[in-house]
C-alpha cells in the first residue's frame, strides 16, 4: 500500500532489557498482522534504552533514542533494569534515568492500567477462586507526574550524628483535575463507577484530592463516585475485586495498589499499561505503552516469557494514540480466543491446558486475527 510518510503512524520501539526483546518481537508480529488486516500504515524505529543502552552508549536514555521518541506518535516500551546495573548511582540506573525521564520529558501524567482476570484464568489468582469466580475487569487511572516521586525538595542529609531523608509530596489542583477527568471519561465508556483513593484523614494532599475530585464529579452526573482511604482500599481489593470499575489514585497509592490488583488478577504477564500525555484531540494522545511486569532476568533468553502483556500494550497504543478502536479490539479478542483454545505460557499453565513458549503464543495470537 502506497502511503505518504506524513500519514504513517510512527512508533518508537524500545525493547529494553531482560525479557523485553523477546516479548517485543511477538508484539511486533501481532502489530504487523493487524496493520495488514485493517490497512494501518505504520513506521517502526527501534532504539536502545535502559541497561542495554548503558552498555553500548554509556547512558540509559541516549540522545538518539530520545530524538526518535520526539519524532514519533507513540512509544512501545518493553522493560528496563536488572541486577547488572543495580550498583550504579540511583540517578543513573535504568528505571530512573530512562523510564522516569521519559515520563517527565513527555508529561505522561495519566497511567491507565487494566487489570483483567479472564474467566479461564481465575485459577492463577492467589486469592480464593470463589472471590474471582467468573473473572473481573478493572482499570486503574494513576496520576503519574506529581506527588512524592517528583516533588522538591528531595534529598538526604547527615546532621547531629545521623542521616535523615526528605521527600516532598506536592499536588496542584490542576493536576488533580486533569487526572480526574481522565478517570470519569474512562468510566463513561465502561460501567460508570469511579472509586477515588486518598488519605484525607491524615494528609493535606488527601483533603485537596477529595475536594477536587468531588468538584469534577459534578460534570459527570451519570457516574457514581465513592471515596476510599488507601488502607481500606487495599483490603477491599482483596475482599471483592469485582466490586470495582475505575480506580482513581495519586502516584504513590496508584503504584502500590495497581501492583496489588495485578497480582490478584493472576499474572503480570497478562497486564498492559498506557502512560498518556496531553490530548491531541479526536481521542488521541501521545503515549508510552508497556507491560506491567519487569525484566524478569531469571527467565530472560529461555523463550518461556508470556508476551501477552506486551501484545495488549500494542493494542492500547492503537486505541489511544492511533485512534483505531477496531484494531485494538481485534487484538484483545484474538488474545481471548487463544486463551479459550487452551494455550498457556508457563506463568498461567495448569493441568489440562497446552504449555507453549513465547514464540508459539505470539504466533497463535497473530493467527487468531
Amino acid at each position: 500500500m502506497s502511503v505518504s510518510k506524513e500519514k504513517q503512524f510512527k512508533v518508537a520501539v524500545l525493547a529494553g532489557d531482560g525479557i523485553g526483546p523477546e516479548v517485543m518481537v511477538e508484539a511486533l508480529r501481532v502489530l504487523a498482522a493487524v496493520a495488514v488486516k485493517f490497512s494501518i500504515p505504520y513506521q517502526l524505529r527501534e532504539e536502545r534504552v535502559g541497561g542495554s543502552a548503558i552498555d553500548v552508549d554509556g547512558v540509559a536514555l541516549p540522545d538518539q533514542t530520545l530524538q526518535t521518541c520526539k519524532e514519533s506518535d507513540a512509544i512501545l516500551f518493553g522493560s528496563v533494569g536488572g541486577p547488572k546495573w543495580e550498583s550504579l548511582p540511583p540517578n543513573q540506573q535504568p528505571e530512573r534515568a530512562a523510564l522516569l525521564a521519559l515520563r517527565k520529558t513527555f508529561a505522561l501524567y495519566a497511567n491507565l492500567r487494566p487489570a483483567v482476570c479472564l474467566p479461564e484464568l481465575t485459577h492463577a489468582s492467589p486469592v480464593r477462586e470463589s472471590i474471582v469466580q467468573g473473572g473481573f475487569d478493572v482499570i486503574f487511572v494513576r496520576e503519574l507526574t506529581g506527588g512524592l516521586y517528583f516533588g522538591e525538595p528531595k534529598y538526604m542529609k547527615h546532621e547531629s550524628g545521623e542521616w535523615f531523608a526528605v521527600d516532598t509530596m506536592i499536588y496542584w489542583e490542576s493536576e488533580i483535575e486533569r487526572i480526574a477527568h481522565v478517570a470519569f471519561q474512562t468510566a463513561m465508556k465502561r460501567n460508570r463507577h469511579v472509586t477515588s483513593i486518598d488519605k484525607a484523614n491524615v494528609l493535606q494532599n488527601g483533603i485537596l484530592w477529595r475536594q477536587t475530585v468531588d468538584r469534577v464529579a459534578h460534570e459527570y452526573p451519570e457516574v457514581k463516585l465513592r471515596h476510599l482511604y488507601v488502607d481500606n482500599a487495599a483490603m477491599q481489593l482483596i475482599r471483592n475485586p469485582k466490586g470495582f470499575d475505575v480506580i482513581l489514585a495519586e502516584n504513590l497509592f496508584g503504584d502500590i495498589l495497581s501492583d496489588e490488583l495485578a497480582m490478584i488478577a493472576g499474572s503480570l504477564g497478562m497486564l498492559p499499561s498506557a502512560s498518556l500525555g496531553i490530548s491531541k484531540g479526536n481521542g488521541r494522545y501521545f503515549g508510552m505503552y508497556e507491560p506491567s511486569g519487569g525484566t524478569a532476568p531469571d527467565i530472560a533468553g529461555l523463550g518461556i516469557a508470556n508476551p501477552i502483556a506486551q501484545v495488549l500494550s500494542a493494542a492500547m497504543m492503537l486505541r489511544y494514540s492511533a485512534g483505531r478502536e477496531d484494531a485494538a479490539s481485534a487484538i484483545e479478542a484474538a488474545v481471548q480466543r487463544v486463551i479459550r483454545s487452551g494455550l498457556r505460557t508457563k506463568d498461567i499453565h495448569t493441568e489440562g491446558t497446552q504449555l507453549v513458549g513465547t514464540t508459539e503464543m505470539g504466533k497463535a495470537i497473530s493467527g487468531a486475527l
